[in-house]
């Protein structure tokens, strides 16, 4: 299955195993809730989504690359122990606590979170040495005498053995108290990845147009060639990067991410146009509504690869915008969260307070609330529910509470029912700013839509430009919204024809 399937399995897996009953007792013991395996190439985002799980269940992830680890660590350390048998006193083996069962402890008193996954890496490439230890591991759930805590589901992943050497085959006694799920690599779910992470475009396009090199492993008389998703993604970053420094990535460098020589002398080469077709086209003015006819006769007449490359260069510009409204709604969301916070807080000082006090002032109250705003975030990242997206969500919500403490000080207003007024002004303008941008992109969408069709008709052009309209998340939130009249005929007619296909596949 796709690593998208194999994330929602997991998820039900998780809910499946800590469903409770009346008695507060696990409706699936211990005993029987089997390790979930995972087996997949190396690069397709079988770690990552195990992060991704443990922030949308609100559990604990304590993550270890099993071959890091030597028998000591993983086991704990020997000490001789005085027991008594009957009447005679033995020396006995003992072992400390294992570090990574210790770290689950640890990770519990941390965060509060009582329930979790413990998810261990490249588990069948372990050492010799190990490998009873992990056999042990997935049949008791134990490491050396320490057993894992309970409400802590374990999960692991590893390589199917023609990508490493290093592969230990499991025998079917370990097979059969596992969950095994089987992931392939699949470039129409990591697209809907690739857009909501900002993989560079023109990688998205050359994807869109070369899918065989997506995730390429083989073996030559000169070793391993390889090009996997997590380089596409790596290099992704690179390219961006590169790119706010006024630098430009050549085939050097897209060799040391994507290891195959033939892709990546092929990507390089596309990437090069890929700029040139940005110059030459004007896609900024494009979603202006400037479409000029003789761009349109061009391009129309342009190879695939290039008609194909400018549709996607549309695409991001229009994501892109997506994307900022698609922040800006959430970042109003949780400022108007913590202003009701601020508001309910105002209204309780009134009640218990006859004597005005300097320091119930709403100034003081706006910046208190900030700081709490920031303990919860730290507490959020230390304890892993929130990613990148989200974090940076938090912290841009308690600047802007830091500053309407600031402008508030500055103008002195401290009367409270004045207070909420100019907090509720100053929250009108992010509504305002919103409406402006949302109607911008219904503009821009529009716009594109006029020179798709000025140019492509009704072409594959056209086909590709509204499926990956459907595969964007932040596209799809924007159309719930927004009407578009020809998005949903087009939409509708591709439907149509997936479904005309689907059956006479069947007959």
């Amino acid at each position: 299955m796709n690593i998208k399937r194999a994330k929602e399995e997991i998820k039900d897996t998780i809910e499946a195993y800590l469903l409770k009953d009346e008695n507060g007792e696990y409706v699936i013991p211990s005993i029987r809730q089997r390790p979930v395996l995972l087996i997949g190439p190396p690069g397709v985002g079988k770690t990552q989504i195990m992060e991704q799980i443990s922030r949308e269940c609100r559990i604990g992830l304590i993550s270890y690359t099993i071959t890091h680890h030597t028998r000591q660590s993983a086991v704990g350390l020997p000490f001789i122990e005085k027991k008594t048998y009957g009447d005679r006193e033995y020396a006995v083996t003992e072992y400390t606590m294992s570090e990574i069962v210790a770290s689950i402890y640890d990770r519990m008193e941390e965060t509060g979170l009582k329930e979790g996954i413990l998810f261990i890496d490249e588990i069948n490439c372990v050492s010799e040495t190990l490998a009873p230890t992990m056999l042990q591991f997935l049949q008791c759930k134990t490491f050396g005498s320490h057993k894992i805590p309970e409400g802590w589901i374990i999960a692991a992943a590893g390589n199917p053995p023609e990508y490493n050497k290093s592969v230990r085959e499991f025998d079917v006694v370990t097979l059969d108290r596992i969950k095994r799920i089987d992931v392939e690599p699949d470039l129409g779910v990591w697209k809907e990845y690739a857009y909501a992470e900002n993989i560079h475009p023109a990688i998205i396009s050359y994807l869109n147009i070369k899918g065989q090199n997506f995730c390429q492993i083989e073996t030559t008389v000169d070793g391993k060639l390889f090009a996997t998703p997590r380089a596409w993604e790596d290099l992704s970053q690179l390219i961006l990067v590169y790119e706010s420094l006024d630098k430009r990535a050549d085939r050097d460098v897209i060799s040391q991410y994507i290891q195959h020589p033939r892709i990546a002398k092929d990507f390089a080469n596309y990437l090069e146009l890929y700029y040139k077709y940005q110059n030459e086209y004007q896609v900024d003015e494009i979603l202006r509504g400037v479409i000029r006819e003789a761009l349109c006769g061009r391009v129309a007449r342009a190879p695939f690869d290039e008609r194909l490359s400018v549709t996607c260069l549309i695409l991001s510009k229009l994501t892109e915008g997506f994307k900022k409204l698609w922040d800006k709604n959430a970042f109003m969301e949780l400022l108007m969260e913590q202003l009701k916070s601020y508001r309910q807080e105002m209204a309780g000082r009134a009640e218990t307070s006859a004597i005005p006090d300097k320091s119930e002032a709403p100034a003081m109250v706006l910046a208190s609330l900030a700081q709490e705003l920031e303990k919860e975030r730290f507490r959020r990242k230390k304890s892993g529910l929130s990613g990148r997206r989200e974090d940076r969500l938090w912290l841009s919500v308690r600047i802007m509470l830091e500053e309407y403490a600031q402008q508030m000080r500055k103008e002195a207003v401290e009367d409270r029912e004045q207070a909420w007024e100019w907090v509720r002004t100053k929250f009108m303008e992010h509504s305002d700013c919103y409406e402006a941008m949302k109607e911008d992109c219904g503009s821009r969408l529009e716009h594109a839509f006029d020179f798709m069709e000025a140019a492509f008709g009704n072409g594959q052009e056209m086909v590709i430009f509204v499926t990956e309209l459907n595969t964007s998340e932040a596209c799809v939130r924007f159309l719930d919204e927004y009407e578009c009249e020809r998005y949903y005929q087009y939409n509708k007619d591709l439907l149509f024809d997936e479904q005309e296909q689907a059956i006479r596949q069947k007959l």
